[in-house]
Order: C-alpha cells, then structure tokens, then sequence
C-alpha cells in the first residue's frame, strides 16, 4: 500500500488534503458531473470547475476550438452559468461527494474576484478556490492581472481578506519572470500556486484568409507546451515555500512524474480529458504503479527529487 496523499495548504487552518496529488484542470472537466457516469470520479484528488465569473457568461464567438500539431487552441472565453446558479444548482451535489471541488473564479476588475470569494465562502461543497489570473481568452482582468508581480499581489491580497477558503492563484506563462509573481502571490497569501495556463496563440484558415478562430486569438494547451510547464514548474518550486500545482501538456503518468520530480505537490490533468474522458484516472494508476515498481512507499520521496 502506497501513500499518495498530499496536503495542498499546508499554512491554512483547515488545510487542503487530497488522497492523491491527481486533479483536473479548470475548463476541461465542466462540474464534474458530466463525468461522473464515465468513470469513478470519487477516486481523484480534486475537482477544479471550470472559471466561474459573478454574471453567467455566453463565452467568445464561433469557431472556438481548433486543433494544432501536439495540442489545442481554445477560445472559450470563460462561459458559464455564474456563480448564484453554481452555488444553488452544483454546490449541493459537490457536497454529497468525498472528492474536493475547488472553484475556480475570474474576473475583469479587483472587486469582481472579492465578490466572488465572499459568495463563495462557506457554501457547502466547496473545498478551495483557484484565482484565475491567467486566461488569455478575455478582453479585461484574466491574464493582466498575472502579468505582473504587484497585480497579481493586489488581487492575491484581495482575495484573502474576503475568504476563509483554502486560496490556490493559476498563474499566466505571459510574463518576462514567473518566479518573481510567484513569490508575490505567495507572500500575498496564497495557500499554493497553479501553474501554468495555456499560451497565447493562434491559427489561420489559408482558404478564407482569415483567423480561424472568431476571437482570432486562444489559449495553446496539450502536449506541446509540457516543456515550457514543466520548466516553470521547475522554476516556481524552486522559489517559493508554498505547495507548486503542476499542469500543462500531461497525458501519462510519467508526464505527471516529471513535474511530481521537477517539485509539483499536485498536477493537473487538462487537455488530454478532451480525447480520453479516463485520462486523469489513468494517470493516478499509472503513478501508483510506479511507485509500487520502484518500492516507494509515500509520493513525498518524489516531490522535487529532480531538485536534489
């Protein structure tokens, strides 16, 4: 028997323990419930919703999706159906279940994320949230505010004051020093880092001569970008003193080791959920498999082993 649990905030009060470092990553898994009869989603370790903002959301133009060589371009542009419709209509099925649902929230100015974290607290069902201060796919907040260390300070710090909630911050890889915001989320109040969200890129249809994408521009997640994640990964944990959240372009458990070594607490599995619904859970077998393989007894003997 193996331990793979992990305490996600360790500096928090209540704290954030998951059974395993395994999670989905916000805007790939809905609200867990369009999963729940594909597989055992009571095994994983967390639940990220997808961006929740204050009002429901109709999202970016068509077309938004559009594939590219090794991943995806998404430009979704954070629709969804608000946070009083969250908390009246998913809320009270999270609480019935044993996995962690963490909410993750956006907005487009400083006051949208407080509000948002004061409706958010204490509601039954929701174990943590994550500060989106990263997605490239909306005209105002999202990836501004990550940009730089003293905003993504103000909104980190804003945030805090307005939950009790276990608080992780995803951060934007659009920034000339990803250690540096970092370690100003995390002296702000962060309970863990996320990291990161998908790279700004985009696409052109050769035959209208035109952007393919209706908002011309979207968010590059999948395979392609692993290695940039997990150097900022690598990067990120070497800095700050808080629990690291590794994501972006893992499909296997050994993608999911390399940022478990590179010094990820926890990872994310996002994109490769699109092509195999079982991704996240195969990746947490294939973890355990490795570890009972190499006759590991806790997944804290990998965290950063790379680092050493």
């Amino acid at each position: 028997m193996v331990n793979l649990s992990v305490q996600l905030a360790p500096k928090h009060p209540r704290g954030l323990l998951l059974t395993n470092p395994v999670m989905t990553a916000s805007g790939t898994f809905g609200y867990g419930t369009e999963y729940s009869h594909m597989f055992d989603i009571q095994k994983l370790g967390a639940i990220v919703c997808k961006g929740t903002t204050l009002e429901p959301r109709d999202g970016n133009p068509q077309p938004r999706l559009a594939e590219t060589a090794g991943g995806l371009l998404n430009s979704i542009g954070l629709e969804n159906i608000g946070v009083n419709a969250l908390t009246k209509e998913k809320a009270p099925i999270w609480a019935s279940w044993h996995v962690p649902v963490i909410v993750n929230i956006a907005g487009e100015t400083v006051g949208d994320y407080t509000q948002l974290a004061s409706q958010l607290d204490g509601v039954a069902g929701i174990s943590g949230l994550e500060v989106n201060i990263s997605c490239p796919n909306i005209k105002a907040g999202g990836a501004e505010f990550g940009a730089n260390p003293d905003s993504a300070a103000e909104v980190t710090t804003a945030v805090r004051q307005a939950t009790s909630l276990p608080m992780l911050v995803k951060l934007t890889p659009d920034t000339s020093d990803i250690a540096k915001v970092a370690v100003a989320v995390a002296e702000a109040g962060a309970d863990a880092i996320s990291l990161i969200n998908t790279l700004k890129g985009m696409a052109i249809d050769i035959t209208k001569r035109s952007p393919l994408l209706g908002n011309i521009t979207g968010g590059l997640s999948g395979p392609a970008i692993k290695p940039v994640a997990l150097y900022m990964v690598y990067e990120v944990a070497g800095a700050v003193d808080i629990p690291v959240i590794g994501c972006g372009g893992i499909t296997t458990a050994s993608d999911a080791l390399e940022f478990i070594m590179a010094g990820a607490s926890a990872i994310q599995v996002g994109t490769a959920s699109f092509t195999d619904p079982r991704a996240p859970l195969d990746v947490l077998e294939g973890i355990e498999q490795f570890m009972k393989k190499e006759g590991i007894e806790d997944i804290a003997e990998l965290i950063g082993v790379a680092r050493r």
